[in-house]
């Protein structure tokens, strides 16, 4: 680039950053097209002629975002603010805090919305300020754990982020996981049931935590699975699960007889919904998410630095 061009450029930079022209106005005093102003501001970037500084803040999280985003087709990614030197409970806090200003945002008017159940979602919804909302409803996407496991029961859940909202709550009687095909179908069968079949199938957003690895010590609900059921997931190589539907690493569903004992919207109907929305982060969950991701289950992630580059190291990506 010669001299000459590179002074037009520094110029048409001073007029619009500096001097607070419009790209219409600095069009009339150079004589050149507007369409071509657009153009040489975009250059004068990427030749370093214009440098952009977002103080106080690390812009290169805006980076990862858009091209996680981008590079996995999704709608939204929010990473939330961390360091790898914060404790486990403290970057547990910060995904909460993000995970509630996000939700906060997308919820609106009119819509149906569906939730899952743990520890991130009951903290994400303590931290939620409230909104008020016409004609919302929530209701659970899975049953809920078992009587002597029941701290973050989907229904309470579902009633608290109701009451942020101003919105109306439906629950749901009964465990996750039945001890038998036929009494899973007799409870999805029954008459009480009707209206949770109905919102699954008319769902606007659903918020949905992630399970890792199957031997997770804080689990509310894992202790309704029996040993057959560990063996055969251990087998079938399940590396996650997202309300209860357990898959393998691409994404596929596993152990097709515990499927069928689950009370719970299935992985397909979250993959259909225009809003499906997955909190979580950890290294455990790293894999999960990314054989979800792949699966197109969700649309919507939010996570932190750590686990979004772990994803993409997983998928051999080294870019960040």
């Amino acid at each position: 680039m010669n001299d000459k061009r590179k002074k037009l450029l520094a110029k048409v930079a001073y007029l619009y950053y500096v001097d607070n022209k419009t790209q219409a106005e600095i069009s009339k005093m150079l004589g050149i097209y507007r369409t071509t102003i657009s153009r040489m501001l975009a250059q004068a970037k990427r030749e370093g002629i214009v440098k952009i500084d977002i103080l106080g803040f690390d812009s290169t999280l805006f980076a990862l975002e858009e091209y996680f985003r981008k590079k996995y087709d999704l709608l939204h990614v929010d990473i939330s603010m961390n360091n790898q030197y914060d404790t486990e409970d403290a970057k547990n806090e910060a995904l909460a805090d993000s995970a509630a200003d996000f939700i906060r945002a997308i919820i609106t008017d009119n819509q149906k919305v569906g939730i899952s159940w743990g520890s991130t979602l009951s903290k994400m919804i303590e931290k939620l300020e409230s909104r008020h909302v016409e004609n919302t409803i929530f209701f659970p996407l899975a049953g809920g754990p078992s009587h002597i496991n029941s701290r973050y029961h989907v229904n309470t859940l579902v009633y608290e982020m109701a009451r942020k909202f101003y919105g109306k709550s439906s629950f749901v009687n009964a465990t996750v996981v039945q001890e038998s095909e036929k009494l899973a179908q007799g409870i999805l069968q029954s008459k009480y049931f009707e209206d949770t079949l109905e919102y699954w199938q008319t769902l606007d957003v659903a918020i949905v935590g992630v399970g890792g690895s199957l031997d997770e010590s804080d689990s509310q609900w894992r202790d309704l699975l029996t040993k057959e059921d560990y063996y055969i997931l251990e087998r079938e190589q399940a590396i996650g699960e997202c309300s209860c539907r357990f898959f393998d690493r691409e994404g596929n569903l596993v152990h097709s007889e515990l499927q069928k004992r689950t009370i719970g919207i299935s992985l397909e109907k979250i993959a259909q919904v225009s809003k499906s929305v997955a909190i979580a982060r950890g290294s455990k969950k790293a894999q999960a998410l990314l054989a979800m991701i792949r699966k197109k289950y969700i649309n919507c992630l939010v996570s932190d630095r750590e686990t979004i580059i772990e994803i993409l190291q997983l998928d051999n990506d080294y870019s960040f």
